[in-house]
């Protein structure tokens, strides 16, 4: 009874321990955007589209097991190059950027971690561009979900540096008119590689 009852405090007394331990860290994060769309229902073809993401940040680590989440709410410019044809078009898209991940960092030291992460994203638009084809617009979707897949490094407990694959979970953006009498609608969807600089204070 002894042995599980001293078990039980130890067991409290680590509970306790790992939320004194915790700590929040706000900073700002910033970085390129690096997108490429595909196609399902058209003969387009795209091309890599280069934009940028900036806004603030903020961190929830457990520092004795490395896990915590960190969340940001970024301004982002992705985008939609596309051609066949004589056809050629660059339409920007311009949104808000939630993403919410999950980060577990390996330290290397006092001064050097590395990490991985992944979580879902939730994005809105913000009046992105739209471009009229035959009688309706190829638009972007008004909000989107995808999901983070990403790795990174610490650096002197306030700098990280992250490489990020980012993952639609649905369409980008879509075409609800006639192309032809064999085809309607097309839509697209934009696969993202993210470069990122946060610091951290």
């Amino acid at each position: 009874m002894k042995k599980i009852i001293n078990v039980l405090l130890i067991a409290v007394c680590f509970g306790m321990a790992m939320p004194a331990q915790a700590q929040l860290k706000w900073g700002l994060k910033g970085g390129l955007n690096m997108s490429k769309a595909s196609f399902s229902g058209s003969d387009f073809k795209s091309d890599n589209y280069t934009g940028f993401f900036i806004g603030p940040m903020a961190e929830f680590t457990i520092p004795i097991i490395g896990l915590g989440i960190d969340g940001a709410v970024e301004y982002s410019q992705k985008g939609i190059k596309l051609e066949a044809g004589n056809v050629s078009e660059s339409l920007k898209q311009k949104s808000i950027e939630v993403p919410i991940n999950l980060k577990y960092t390996i330290g290397l030291g006092s001064m050097l971690g590395v990490f991985i992460a992944a979580g879902p994203q939730f994005g809105f638009d913000l009046n992105s561009d739209e471009w009229k084809f035959y009688d309706e617009d190829f638009s972007f979707k008004k909000s989107n979900f995808s999901l983070n897949v990403g790795v990174g490094a610490k650096l002197i407990n306030h700098l990280q540096v992250g490489v990020n694959y980012n993952i639609p979970l649905g369409k980008t953006a879509e075409y609800d008119g006639v192309v032809s009498t064999a085809r309607n609608a097309f839509s697209a969807k934009s696969k993202t590689w993210q470069v990122s600089v946060a610091y951290l204070f």
